[in-house]
C-alpha cells in the first residue's frame, strides 16, 4: 500500500490521460493515482477504466455527473483519499504542465524535510515557465505578487496547482467551507493552511504549457482569483 496518492482532475483530457498515468507509475517511488473525471464528453473516464485492469489497486476513478470546477474536483479527491490511509496527497494537472519526475521532490520535502505543504513553484527562482505568451506570464506573476501583498503569505506562487499536502493539513482544514472553485481555490487552500501555522515550502519546477488539449482558463476564473483574495483576507480578520 502506497502512502502517497496523486489526484488528477480531468475534463476532456483523452489526449493526455493515459500518458500522464503511465508517467506517474514509472517513477521509482510507488505513487497511486486517483482520477476525478467530470463526465468528459470525450470519454476520458473510459480510458481510465480500461487501464485499471493493468494497474489494479493503484489506479482509481471518481466519476462526477458534470463539470463543477477544479476546486470541487480536488475536494472530492481529498475526501476519497482521506477515507483511506494515504499520508501524502498530491494535486497535479493531466496535461504535463507539471512534470511527474518532480513528484519525488515534493514528496521528500514533506516526508523527510519537515514541510507540511510543498508547492511546485514557478516563481521561487525567477520565472520558470515555458511556452506561455508574455501576457499570461505577466498576469500569473502579477497575480502572485498581488496575493502576497494582500495576504502577507510568503508563498511566491500561490496559484500553483502542483502541490503535496500532508494528511494532517487537510484534516485540519474544513473542506466543507472552501468557497472557491477556480484558481482562487489554490490560493484559499494555501491561505487557510498558512493561517493555521502549517509550514509551506516552495520547490522550484519548470512549468510547461500544455501541447495537447485545450486550456480551461477563463475570464470568470481570473475574476474569482482577483476578488476572492480580498474576501479571504477580510474574512480572516474577523475569524475566531
Amino acid at each position: 500500500m502506497s502512502d502517497a496518492i496523486v489526484i488528477i482532475p480531468t475534463y476532456n483530457e483523452i489526449e493526455n490521460i493515459e500518458s500522464i498515468i503511465r508517467a506517474v507509475f514509472s517513477q521509482q517511488k510507488d505513487f497511486h493515482v486517483l482520477v476525478v473525471d467530470d463526465n468528459s464528453p470525450d470519454q476520458t473516464g473510459n480510458i481510465v477504466k480500461g487501464l485499471q485492469n493493468e494497474f489494479k489497486n493503484r489506479l482509481f476513478l471518481v466519476e462526477r455527473k458534470e463539470k463543477s470546477g477544479l476546486g470541487t474536483a480536488y475536494i472530492a479527491g481529498f475526501k476519497w483519499a482521506l477515507e483511506r490511509s494515504y499520508q501524502y496527497l498530491f494535486e497535479m494537472d493531466a496535461d504535463f504542465s507539471h512534470n511527474p519526475n518532480d513528484l519525488i521532490r515534493l514528496y521528500n520535502a514533506c516526508a523527510n524535510d519537515g514541510a507540511d505543504i510543498s508547492v511546485g513553484s514557478r516563481y521561487v527562482k525567477g520565472i520558470t515557465v515555458v511556452n506561455w505568451p508574455m501576457s499570461r506570464i505577466l498576469l500569473s506573476y502579477g497575480a502572485s505578487r498581488y496575493v502576497r501583498l494582500i495576504t502577507r503569505m510568503r508563498v511566491k506562487d500561490s496559484t500553483a496547482g502542483f502541490v503535496c499536502y500532508k494528511r494532517s493539513v487537510l484534516e485540519a482544514i474544513n473542506l466543507e467551507k472552501i468557497e472557491f472553485v477556480g484558481y482562487a481555490f489554490q490560493i484559499e487552500m494555501k491561505f487557510k493552511a498558512h493561517k493555521k501555522g502549517f509550514k509551506i515550502v516552495e520547490i522550484p519546477v519548470i512549468f510547461k504549457d500544455r501541447t495537447k488539449g485545450k486550456s480551461k482558463m477563463s475570464g470568470s476564473i481570473i475574476s474569482e482569483a482577483i476578488f476572492g483574495v480580498i474576501s479571504l483576507k477580510f474574512k480572516s480578520l474577523f475569524a475566531k
